[in-house]
């Protein structure tokens, strides 16, 4: 349950945004007599199938990765510290000592650490 508040959190707090302006609206005076109910049920209902379809998919695109990576192909990872070179980093298995803890790539030669959920499989 922690990776889903981890990898979703800002998507959550998102969500709570959205259905605090749909509780101001419904509950306007112009508003129908079950626009409340309805309004935001409805809002709940499309914001969670949205969620979890995320956390679903990326959960699929993580194991993906770390299978792609145990069979040696080369990986393709967000790099966010240095913003003047380049915006992604290559990842294989048998470079820079790289390997897999938990959900995060590691190599003793990077002060940072990979997170699966922000790389993808090269070609």
């Amino acid at each position: 349950m922690s990776k889903f508040f981890y990898l979703e959190g800002a998507y959550l707090i998102l969500g709570l945004v959205i259905l605090l302006v749909t509780l101001f609206v419904v509950t306007r005076p112009f508003m129908g007599k079950f626009a409340k109910r309805y309004g935001l049920i409805i809002v709940f209902l499309f914001l969670a199938i949205l969620i979890s379809g995320h956390y679903y998919i990326t959960l699929n695109r993580m194991k993906d990765v770390k299978r792609a990576f145990l069979e040696g192909k080369e990986i393709i990872c967000e790099n966010r510290v240095n913003r003047q070179a380049s915006q992604s980093i290559i990842i294989q298995k048998d470079r820079s000592g790289w390997r897999v803890e938990g959900d995060f790539f590691k190599s003793p030669l990077f002060n940072r650490d990979f997170f699966l959920s922000r790389c993808v499989v090269y070609r």
